[in-house]
């Protein structure tokens, strides 16, 4: 009996116990829950669509990642709050925004995020995606003075010309076949490539196999850095890269990248050694990109150690930078001017008259086409080579326009959106160059001083190749005005060209830009 009694105490003991676990329990998850809610009303956050658990709002990433941001901008405001999955993301869709980011607070969003893709092809050492510290301040630095300056981009005026001259031909050649059909996407991209490899690497790959070799490792490359990385949104999901194929893809295009860029490297060792052997030849040659990113390895006064992978990736950059973007702009302008016959028209009686019965438009000569660079402008505003600016970090938690933005939070800028914004611009969706000859309009210009056209950004973030990419785009631009009458192929008009975009880092046309040449002299 007494056994029987004591079992019973027993049970009553152990489910007070179970009880009193059970209570403990939930008073835990209700404090963390009332600790986190009150956490959460510390911040006045931006506007922001609602989202589901674990993955944010990643679902509503259907499409183009900058139609989709401009689309829920327009529902929600010009600073909005997603969530993609664990980062929490600010996309900015208006000019104001966008002067408070890139300007007034520009000390704070200056850092990046640490991004998988980019890391592991640009070595982790590349300056466009550097976090904000002293690496990256002497390598602008770098950038800025040995690279990219007046001087040194004014240097490769010739060889600039002589492209544009082959390019002439070759179109020419193409032209006077049949069919008179030229593939004015391949053209550009194969200028641009060319010009880069000349300024960047010394010499052009321009034989049948050197040259496919290297657009199909590039190409590869460029469609790797547009590519969605579900780990850097969800880390507990990275294993899924192992399956879907990225992570090969990236390894491949890696070492593939690598043995190239290790083979330009020794070839300029072998250079400089030759000529300071004594044996001549190229003593009075510009030095390329390469030559002085490997001149400033041993320089001291910088402050910091650049490695062998910082020249490498320099390298990468400008390719990235220098060929996708300049041959995208000139593949949308054609494009627009065909859909506008009448602008078209203007454009080339501007040209021509200047250019007189030369040939070949030299640098010089477009600095008086103005509605030249209004034709060039109005691109860039329709059609930002990268319309979501590459993404920013903030360092510390900041307040704009009144809401609390954390630190740690990713930063996109909608250069898309902003360029087609009504506020800012009359007709905003209509290809119009004379907006930028008269009017208000008329001083914006994209050199980061004015936030309604930044598709080369603003701030300490700011792209220092502007003045190298555009040097490409006007005198381009001008000679294929001035040597040929353009139009569609098989008496299409300009209004049914097919304007869709592709995916990807860089936005080209779907489908290549194939127009009828027919020159002028």
């Amino acid at each position: 009996m007494n056994r029987v009694v004591l079992q019973c105490f027993e049970r009553e003991a152990l489910s007070a116990n179970l009880l009193l676990l059970y209570l403990f329990f939930f008073l835990f998850i209700f404090l963390v829950i009332k600790f986190k809610k009150s956490k959460a009303t510390k911040y006045n956050l931006p506007p922001s669509p609602s989202k589901l658990p674990f993955i944010g709002n990643l679902h509503q990433l259907h499409g183009s990642p900058h139609h989709v941001f401009r689309a829920l901008a327009q529902k929600h405001g010009p600073l909005m709050l997603l969530h993609l999955g664990r980062v929490p993301t600010l996309v900015v869709s208006s000019s104001d925004f966008a002067r408070e980011v890139m300007k007034t607070y520009d000390h704070v969003f200056s850092s990046r995020l640490e991004l998988m893709i980019p890391k592991r092809l640009l070595y982790g050492q590349d300056i466009a995606f550097a976090p904000y510290g002293e690496y990256w301040r002497q390598l602008r630095k770098v950038c800025v003075l040995q690279l990219f300056s007046s001087k040194k981009v004014q240097s490769f005026r010739s060889l600039r010309e002589e492209e544009i001259a082959l390019l002439m031909e070759n179109i020419k050649k193409e032209a006077s076949l049949a069919t008179s059909v030229v593939n004015l996407s391949e053209m550009f991209v194969s200028l641009t490539n060319n010009i880069v490899c000349r300024v960047a690497l010394g010499k052009k790959y321009n034989d049948d196999q050197s040259e496919r070799n290297l657009k199909k490792i590039l190409n590869e490359f460029t469609h790797l850095m547009g590519a969605s990385n579900v780990g850097d949104f969800i880390p507990s999901l990275a294993w899924l890269n192992y399956f879907n194929g990225l992570n090969s893809k990236l390894e491949k295009n890696f070492r593939e990248i690598d043995c190239f860029l290790d083979e330009v490297v020794e070839e300029h060792i072998e250079k400089k050694r030759r000529i300071n052997g004594g044996d001549g030849g190229g003593e009075d040659e510009e030095d390329d990109f390469v030559d002085v990113m490997l001149g400033m390895e041993n320089n001291l006064t910088l402050g910091i150690p650049l490695a062998r992978d910082s020249t490498k990736a320099i390298i990468l950059d400008m390719f990235a930078a220098g060929t996708d973007t300049s041959s995208t702009v000139l593949e949308w302008a054609m494009s627009e001017l065909v859909r506008h016959p009448e602008i078209m028209e203007e454009v080339q009686n501007e040209v021509r008259d200047i250019a007189g019965s030369k040939l070949i438009i030299k640098e010089n000569g477009t600095e008086e086409m103005h509605y030249l660079k209004a034709v060039i402008k109005e691109t860039l505003r329709l059609h930002p080579p990268v319309p979501l600016l590459l993404p920013r970090e903030s360092i510390e938690k900041v307040q704009v326009h009144g809401y609390d933005i954390p630190a740690k939070t990713t930063i996109v800028i909608n250069a898309y959106a902003i360029g087609r914004d009504i506020l800012s611009w009359e007709d905003p969706d209509k290809f119009l160059p004379e907006r930028f000859l008269n009017g208000s309009s008329a001083s914006i210009d994209y050199k980061g001083q004015d936030f309604q056209l930044i598709p080369f950004g603003a701030g300490r973030r700011g792209c220092p190749g502007i003045l190298f990419a555009t040097s490409i785009l006007e005198i381009a631009l001008a000679n294929l005005l001035n040597r040929f009458d353009w139009a569609l192929p098989n008496g299409m008009d300009g209004k049914d060209l097919d304007m869709h975009e592709d995916s990807g880092l860089t936005i080209h046309r779907k489908n290549e830009l194939v127009l009828m040449a027919k020159p002028l002299y």
